[in-house]
């Protein structure tokens, strides 16, 4: 169990639209940022991404429910997403299952999330929704 992790969560999990200046206490001015829709570099650049993330939606949370460290400066974060889109849904809480891999020295210089992208977006669009839901149902 590592308490950076636990930490690093904890700190994460209070970020909002009106204090994303600490993200600096989390991550270094070099770091790097991926997810299936997104590659963010530096610091600057991450604010920016997360003010706009937080400015498109009118609901984001993050419930942590796994720390599993691989070594010193390196583990795994388990969450679930929570989160509210006015056009995705219709408005409605969707949750999403994912996982971030941090790699850290005093703070993180690299975060890689790993969700299913259909389950964050695609299958919430009024058209391509139906058929990816169609097609996950045929595939089932």
């Amino acid at each position: 169990m590592s308490d950076f992790l636990r930490q690093f969560a904890q700190d994460f999990t209070g970020l909002n639209t009106h204090n994303l200046d600490r993200l600096s206490l989390l991550y270094s001015d070099d770091a790097l940022f991926r997810d299936p829709l997104h590659e963010v570099r530096g610091l600057a650049n991450m604010q920016r991404y997360f003010a706009e993330l937080y400015a498109n939606v009118s609901e984001l949370r993050f419930d942590f429910h796994g720390f599993d460290q691989v070594r010193d400066g390196e583990g795994y974060l388990r969450w679930t997403m929570s989160y509210r889109h006015p056009r995705l849904a219709a408005g409605q809480l969707i949750r999403v299952e994912g996982c971030s891999h941090l790699l850290w020295h005093g703070k993180v210089y690299q975060h890689r999330d790993y969700f299913d992208a259909g389950s964050l977006l695609y299958e919430h669009l009024p058209l391509l929704g139906q058929a990816i839901r169609w097609l996950k149902r045929r595939l089932a």
